[in-house]
């Protein structure tokens, strides 16, 4: 079985900012590739897809040329502005960029934007139509209450594959568990959906978090999605703040314990193949 992490960023502050990261936080400083090698080679992980950081058209040329330099990248998925009236001709030119071949799907930050139903916007689902056309995925990073407009982005847009990231959100610190569950049962009802089993310590207490915190949340979208609909990802190096690399994985994997070997061969590897065609 091949192992996939099929969530995971890098960054190089010498060459842009990442406004995100807070001045005092341990992740600003750089994050590259040979330093994620060696950590997912201890922890069994032989290949990755490598996730967009910022809303800027240069880093997705950067992350293919990775791609191509890199054996453990399998697939990019990139950003460009879903909005711009070309955007068909836009993603045509960055597969035939050097590593244009990794581009595997398009993701954009939704969890920033003030309107809840940003993914409806007529120009959005023009952007998302041309995904769509190009073979390509889109991922969704959003926040809970945004879940209603990812339901029926993906209903109205049944020829796109929507990769939900990070079971979008849920609030794991407070243990709150509806209408979180709700909303992803519903995404997950649609059958052009998928979800990352990733992101998790990180919306939990960082300093207490423990494998129960997380399992009712990692049982709804296992029962939700099936195995055969959701994939691991690390998200490294964000979960650093609060598990190491090799903790992610385990707990991971400690979560999908009570799952048949064909089951998990799907969630750490089969799935993310299949959706990104890897």
């Amino acid at each position: 079985m091949t192992v996939v992490d099929a969530h995971h960023h890098v960054w190089d502050l010498s060459v842009r900012d990442q406004d995100w990261i807070a001045a005092d936080s341990p992740l600003r400083r750089n994050f590259t590739v040979r330093d994620l090698a060696p950590e997912a080679r201890a922890a069994g992980v032989d290949r990755t897809v490598l996730v967009q950081t910022v809303t800027v058209p240069e880093e997705t040329p950067e992350f293919l040329a990775l791609a191509a330099e890199h054996e453990l990248i399998a697939g990019v998925v990139g950003w460009t502005d879903l909005t711009r009236p070309d955007v068909a001709d836009e993603l045509a030119r960055l597969r035939q960029l050097p590593g244009g071949m990794y581009l595997k799907g398009i993701r954009h930050q939704v969890q920033g934007e003030p309107d809840p139903e940003w993914l409806l916007r007529p120009d959005v689902c023009r952007g998302l139509a041309a995904v769509a056309d190009a073979g390509l995925v889109h991922d969704l990073v959003v926040l809970p209450h945004q879940l209603p407009a990812c339901v029926k982005a993906a209903t109205s847009l049944p020829q796109l594959t929507f990769v939900l990231d990070h079971l979008g959100k849920p609030p794991i610190a407070s243990g709150t568990l509806e209408l979180w569950a709700t909303d992803v049962r519903a995404l997950a009802g649609l059958p052009n959906t998928v979800c990352k089993l990733s992101g998790m310590v990180t919306e939990a207490d960082l300093a207490t978090w423990t494998t129960d915190d997380l399992r009712p949340y990692a049982d709804t979208v296992l029962d939700a999605f099936g195995p055969d609909r959701l994939m691991f990802g690390s998200d490294w190096p964000v979960c650093t703040l609060g598990a190491t690399y090799g903790e992610t994985v385990s707990v991971t994997k400690e979560l999908t314990a009570g799952l048949g070997p064909s089951e998990r061969a799907d969630v750490f590897g089969g799935t993310a193949a299949r959706t990104y065609g890897l």
